[in-house]
């Protein structure tokens, strides 16, 4: 038996081979960005030093000096503009939290609604949707910024919710809870029947994989994150009371208040976003084969049994992908609170102090990081979700 030599390979020359070519090409990339970014920094510097412009952040420490009409957390004019970037953070959370919450809920069911059998619902979810998504956000905040709030009675005239609840063109005040000090064993007794629920899904799960059987999980889960706290809040002597609102003078004083800004802004990127999320539904529940139903259905099982076991789960990889960019989207859209004057971070720090101190370089970079942060948060958190959420082949 004869052994075959291998054949000497030819020499290739080095720009022709494709690996090595490939990172020549690269090195060049990285070298031009490089020296494009050197070009620029340098640049901005020159011309900073020629203007006579302070860099630096030492001016977070001096004192801003003009009042906030919306604050999270105490503040007043003597404060400095690092506590105004911490209200403008704060209050950026909170619109874009309010809406992606009802954005949610008004896109599921609307979505679910363009399918239903029912005609009417089914039109009215389709004009919904192909009415808000083709009008520009900024002018859905304007209206009913400018149009439906600003037509709301005055404060003497107030839309009044037994008594406790009021309305009108300058927002919404609802009661607020005083908390004293045994209130604690209350907050202790909410996270512990987190931690039970959370054991209580997992019990269900693996009791539903073993005997088939369902268990009632939802609503035994709000029996007890309702009841323990409850029970706990009026054996430890109900430690919190309620602050209403009252007609003092020519406004409302005590309880919550939700200034008119906060309530069109959100309502108008909840209503705007939820279009968007409920084509993702629609598309992710038709794109569910037509048989998984039918068999579903042969079971005898109802139609709500098999939406919510067999046509979501399987949905859900199709849908949570395009929200988790309108998720992006809203909290990015939340920026044009300018145009009303909600004084969230765009509006109140990179507007009014800007405006003030002169540093935009390092106040544009602190409003840049914070938008990149938020959305590298609801990235993570949304992936994990789907993640978890994916079908496990056996």
């Amino acid at each position: 038996m004869t052994k075959h030599k291998k054949k000497p390979q030819a020499n290739v020359a080095f720009y022709n081979n494709p690996e090595k070519r490939a990172i020549i090409y690269q090195i060049l990339a990285l070298a031009g960005i490089f020296i494009f970014t050197y070009f620029v920094l340098n640049n901005m510097f020159i011309n900073i030093e020629k203007r006579g412009i302070n860099t630096g952040f030492d001016f977070l420490g001096s004192e801003a000096g003009f009042g906030i009409i919306q604050s999270l957390i105490e503040y007043d004019e003597s404060n400095s503009h690092g506590r105004v970037f911490l209200v403008g953070l704060l209050n950026t959370v909170l619109v874009s939290a309010i809406s992606i919450f009802f954005a949610t809920l008004i896109g599921l069911l609307v979505g679910i609604g363009r399918l239903s059998k029912n005609w009417m619902i089914s039109k009215l979810s389709m004009v919904y949707v192909e009415t808000f998504r083709n009008i520009p956000i900024l002018l859905q905040i304007l209206f009913w910024y400018n149009v439906v709030l600003a037509s709301l009675p005055s404060p003497r005239q107030s839309f009044s919710y037994f008594d406790t609840i009021f309305f009108n063109n300058r927002g919404l005040y609802i009661p607020s809870p005083v908390l004293e000090s045994g209130f604690i064993s209350v907050v202790i007794a909410f996270v512990l029947a987190i931690v039970g629920v959370f054991y209580l899904s997992r019990w269900s799960k693996k009791r539903h994989d073993e005997t088939g059987e369902e268990f009632p999980l939802i609503t035994t889960s709000i029996a007890i994150l309702i009841l323990a706290p409850t029970i706990v809040f009026f054996v430890s002597g109900m430690p919190a009371t309620l602050d209403y609102p009252a007609l003092k003078g020519f406004n409302f004083r005590g309880g919550w208040t939700m200034i008119p800004e906060l309530l069109a802004l959100a309502f108008a990127l909840s209503i705007y976003t939820a279009t968007y999320i409920a084509e993702a539904v629609r598309a992710g529940i038709e794109a569910v084969p037509k048989g998984q139903k039918e068999a579903a259905a042969s079971l005898g099982l109802k139609d709500a049994v098999i939406l919510k076991k067999v046509v979501l789960p399987q949905a859900l990889r199709v849908i949570i992908p395009p929200v988790i960019n309108q998720y992006l989207n809203l909290t990015k859209n939340s920026s044009l609170a300018t145009a009303i004057g909600y004084p969230e971070l765009v509006t109140i720090f990179a507007g009014t102090s800007l405006n003030q101190v002169g540093q935009a370089i390092e106040i544009i970079l602190m409003t840049m990081a914070v938008y990149l942060t938020l959305s590298i948060i609801i990235s993570m958190v949304m992936n994990y979700f789907n993640e978890k959420m994916k079908i496990k082949e056996r």
